[in-house]
């Protein structure tokens, strides 16, 4: 008892410690919001379940977000978004302000506006409007958003409600009650087939005249109306200058919850109060790695990519502790907080393992919600969104996010079910998996991205077995690890790459073509995809010297690419694309061939070409926080090839300093010593003060805390962790 209050005491005095620095003067959520990033700029708390954004795009990939740094024109203001996802969702409850006859056409009642009038940080967002002459301003509570509106002069300042907006409306409801709140709920359909928002707006001086809309029909006066197409709106009479607040608490579960959350969390009409309180909840979410760098743009990529790490998945439980299930049925908890969106087909590589390290406790209700899907649905999600399944991407990579946790020391859960609900999803016959335990490898005309599937299914099986494995079950592992192995049966030793295959290798064979037997993805970027067995791999490659010159084939060859257009395929160095998943840990491979320095060299040039802080400073889709969370790891030096194994592999870091604080109230520091622009290579290294060669550390020696001292230089040391004895290894045996 003694132990757990003193570690107490100095996690808290940690934070203290920590939040006397701004760390939210460096994170800027522009970042992304450019080029492919699909990230968005309106204020969200840290996992919080209002995103409250501006809508620049209505549809299109590069409109995802709801917003494109590109774009000139506001359609208004929605309280929910998605971080850098392929399709569009969401965009819930929109409200505008304009001044004039109330007009309910989008492109009616949309403004101009101009990134000189722009601003955004944690926890804040405002703009002027150049239509109406409306200053706008947003903050958020992890429920609810509030607006604050500066109009001009006028006898007619209205705000828009449009419960049309962007996706497929199946049904809605507006409920105007009195003279200052309307209530409603609005049920959709994009991704999510059914995704419900309750929602109650409360403004701050009553409105003098009000209507709804319903199949572009204005009933002025209304008071109460149900349908697909529906839209509203208040007036007021105001003077220059004039602030008018408009406070809204959102809900799945119903209008009462979103009351409920909006009684909680906003009690009175304090903007700057919001505000300061959201940037205090950043800081001390964002000073959990701290970092030091002369480069300040290193610092803004930094802590903007921490930023975005932190901003799904997403809280999806309202105060009282309902929230709607797997089932679509209102359930309640108290004993953990039940999330949404989970992009698992990208985020289990870095974003989930990052987050096993500085956010246990909502890692584990990470699994609760995992499990409770499962008991309500009766598989682990894939990709859920509004705890709908949509069934996006391949494989069941949710085990490895339930593996990583465990294997790290995340036990709060029921390991029994957990290893049940595992084999569930990995027993189906559905998405290849017929094919796969039939024949060991999904057969190309059994299921498109035959080879990805085969892959993906083969390490997914290897974290079953590793968790039946720590569970004392031997029969379990026997039988997962023997398909963690299934990745052999594709692998072409006459030309090096993992091939489709009916009942014998399929021609013609492009490495460069992207087909549909590929994840968003071709044969380069999936030969290298065997992270539980990097032994096998090396040995079906011939060899570590063989496999090292795979591996620089990979990065020197042209970046053609034959077949049809990938938007996902991008930030090309040679045959690389750090801009999608599959690429992310193939620089760190080279540790394995016992060849780091090119490690060190290709992190750092992916880091400071296809990183910037700007708002085209993604080199693909965020992904949830994937693509951030890989800078994030990376810039500190190391990265975990294999999610579930027990080491992290070492590669170069950007940053000069790092302090990661633990739960347990210990730290962890990196630092590298002459850490200038051109010293990219590590010459030689310490662990806890003593000399170190291997190129990986393992999870105990963050968890005990310590530190690792690395020593830079402009030329490579090609004896350093290049022994047999200091490479990382993954072998099934």
């Amino acid at each position: 008892m003694k132990t757990r209050i003193l570690t107490g005491f100095l996690f808290l005095a940690f934070l203290a410690s920590a939040q006397t620095r701004d760390y939210t003067q460096y994170a800027d959520p522009f970042v992304g919001t450019g080029d492919h990033g699909h990230t968005f700029p309106g204020p969200t708390m840290p996992f919080g379940m209002v995103q409250l954004s501006p809508d620049t795009r209505l549809k299109g990939w590069d409109g995802c977000s709801g917003y494109h740094y590109s774009d000139k024109v506001i359609y208004g203001f929605s309280h929910t978004h998605l971080s850098g996802t392929g399709c569009s969702d969401y965009g819930d409850v929109l409200l505008m302000p304009t001044v004039g006859k109330p007009q309910f056409k989008n492109k009616q009642y949309s403004s101009p506006f101009t990134h000189a009038n722009e601003k955004a940080s944690p926890g804040y967002y405002s703009v002027f409007l150049d239509k109406p002459k409306v200053k706008v301003e947003l903050t958020v509570t992890k429920r609810t958003g509030l607006h604050k509106y500066t109009f001009p002069k006028s006898s007619s300042s209205n705000i828009i409600l449009d419960l049309t907006h962007r996706d497929w409306a199946k049904q809605g409801e507006i409920n105007i009650t009195g003279d200052n709140e309307i209530s409603g709920m609005r049920l959709s359909k994009a991704w999510a087939n059914n995704q419900y928002v309750y929602f109650v707006i409360q403004f701050s001086k009553p409105f003098k005249q009000s209507g709804i809309v319903k199949a572009n029909a204005l009933a002025q006066g209304a008071k109460h109306d149900t349908g697909s197409f529906l839209k509203a709106y208040v007036s007021f009479e105001t003077t220059e200058g004039e602030v008018i607040y408009a406070k809204v608490g959102i809900s799945a579960v119903s209008i009462e919850g979103a009351r409920k959350n909006l009684e909680a969390e906003q009690p009175g009409w304090d903007f700057d109060k919001l505000v300061s309180d959201a940037k205090s909840e950043w800081n001390k979410e964002l000073s959990k790695i701290e970092i030091e760098s002369a480069d300040k743009s290193i610092m803004r990529t930094f802590y903007s990519a921490m930023y975005h790490v932190m901003t799904p998945p997403n809280l999806y439980q309202d105060v009282d502790g309902k929230y709607r299930g797997r089932d679509l049925k209102i359930h309640e908890t108290k004993d953990f907080t039940y999330y949404t969106v989970f992009s698992l087909w990208d985020t289990y590589r870095a974003e989930h393992p990052l987050l096993t390290l500085i956010d246990r406790k909502r890692s584990l209700d990470f699994i609760k919600t995992f499990l409770t899907q499962y008991e309500q649905g009766g598989l682990l999600p894939v990709w859920e969104l509004s705890s709908c399944e949509t069934n996006c991407m391949i494989a069941y990579h949710c085990v490895p996010v339930i593996t990583e946790a465990y294997m790290k020391g995340i036990t709060g859960f029921d390991a029994n079910e957990a290893l049940a609900a595992m084999k569930k999803s990995a027993m189906e016959n559905s998405r290849g998996l017929g094919s796969y335990k039939e024949f060991g490898y999904v057969k190309m005309l059994d299921a498109e991205e035959s080879v990805s599937k085969t892959l993906e299914f083969a390490y997914d099986d290897w974290c079953i077995a590793q968790f039946a494995k720590k569970l004392g079950k031997t029969d379990d592992y026997n039988y997962f690890i023997k398909r963690a192995q299934n990745y052999k049966n594709l692998f072409d030793p006459s030309t090096g790459f993992m091939r489709p295959k009916q009942e014998s290798f399929v021609s013609p064979f492009d490495p460069f073509a992207v087909t549909h037997d590929y994840t968003e993805a071709n044969a380069w970027q999936y030969s290298f995809y065997e992270p539980q067995d990097m032994t096998g791999e090396i040995k079906l490659m011939g060899g570590k010297e063989k496999m090292g010159r795979m591996l620089d084939s990979l990065f020197n060859v042209p970046s053609k690419m034959h077949g049809h257009a990938q938007s996902d395929i991008s930030g090309m160095i040679g045959q690389y694309a750090h801009g999608n998943e599959p690429s992310h840990h193939l620089a760190y491979e080279y540790d394995y061939v016992g060849q780091p320095w090119k490690a060190q060299f290709m992190l750092r040039k992916v880091m400071n070409e296809l990183y910037h802080d700007a708002p085209a400073g993604l080199s693909g889709n965020e992904d949830c926080g994937q693509m951030s969370a890989w800078y994030v790891l990376s810039a500190l030096g190391f990265y975990e090839v294999c999610p579930g194994s027990d080491h992290y592999d070492i590669g170069s870091p950007v940053v000069d300093k790092a302090v990661i604080h633990l739960e347990n109230g210990k730290s962890f520091t990196i630092k590298a010593n002459n850490n200038l622009k051109g010293n990219v290579y590590i010459n030689s290294a310490k662990l806890n003060g003593s000399n170190y060669t291997k190129s990986y550390f393992n999870y105990t020696d963050i968890a005990n805390g310590g530190e690792l001292e690395l020593n830079m230089s402009a030329e490579p040391n090609k004896s350093w962790g290049s022994s047999e004895s200091d490479v990382p290894v993954t072998k099934i045996e």
